[in-house]
């Protein structure tokens, strides 16, 4: 079997984009599990499918896929490749889309630069929204890691996100606490755990452990969580400028109320042809 697809990239989290419009794609776990492969396939973080909307009230319908080859909630440096593909591809010529998500709608503005703003949706910070295991609400949870109490902050930006502080990012344990904290018991449908160093009230550095995909150079929706868990903390302003490994993010929230804005690029790579073992 073979399928085109393109290779793009968001400040180095980098996405293989199938049109599933104009081409059948229905691939199991493992054909997913294929195309991420970095030795074996092309190698991504993710692979986005863009499929045709389902009803009047969207654009298109988004799904993402891990490199273990599940499907997952939301991708916010995705859904800026996303936008990029569908002008380029003449799929759409809005400037403003619609997208379905697995659980949510969002939406995507482009400009003249090519310069890509998500509106990420609101903040979920009731357990059971994330989801968490806590009995309720609250802004920072106690979590036990090999003996140790790990203080975080839990937050749904579409998916679930894990937010803790550190003094110093380079030293930080991003591999090993991120792995347990990824599927920690807390975390039933387990997490992307972000670790954050403040350097200001207006910039952050931040690394991610993403879930079912380890730690990657950039995560839009970790930008996020992390961002609004430091709002609640009163450690942040309105306006943050995000430094992850593959470049900065810019996120902005106006109010507790307020959606969550994300700006950033979103890049083409290459484009071809891979041929797909049936499973």
């Amino acid at each position: 079997m073979k399928v085109k697809f393109t290779k793009m990239q968001g400040i180095g989290n980098d996405f293989v984009v199938l049109d599933g419009i104009n081409q059948s794609i229905n691939f199991s776990a493992e054909q997913y599990r294929q195309i991420a492969d970095r030795h074996f396939g092309i190698g991504c973080d993710q692979i986005l499918l863009v499929e045709a909307a389902e009803d009047d009230s969207v654009d298109f319908k988004y799904r993402i896929f891990n490199a273990n080859g599940n499907e997952v909630e939301q991708c916010g440096n995705g859904a800026r490749c996303f936008a990029r593909f569908v002008k380029e591809k003449k799929l759409s010529n809005k400037p403003i889309i619609r997208v379905a998500t697995k659980n949510n709608v969002i939406v995507l503005e482009i400009d003249s630069k090519n310069l890509v703003t998500v509106n990420m949706g609101t903040p979920k910070f009731n357990p059971l929204d994330i989801p968490f295991n806590a009995p309720e609400v609250s802004n920072r949870y106690q979590l036990l890691v090999d003996g140790e109490s790990i203080e975080i902050g839990a937050v749904s930006m579409g998916n679930p996100h894990g937010v803790l502080l550190v003094g110093d990012l380079q030293t930080a344990p991003v591999l090993s606490l991120g792995a347990k904290l990824e599927c920690h018991k807390s975390f039933p449908a387990h997490a992307n755990i972000g670790f954050m160093q403040i350097m200001s009230r207006k910039a952050i550095k931040l690394r991610v452990f993403e879930r079912g995909s380890g730690e990657t150079l950039a995560c839009g929706s970790g930008a996020c969580a992390a961002v609004v868990v430091g709002q609640r903390w009163g450690l942040l302003d309105q306006e943050v400028q995000v430094q992850l490994p593959g470049g900065d993010l810019l996120i902005r929230r106006q109010s507790e109320d307020a959606e969550v804005l994300m700006s950033g690029p979103a890049e083409f790579v290459f484009e071809g042809e891979i041929s797909l073992t049936d499973c």
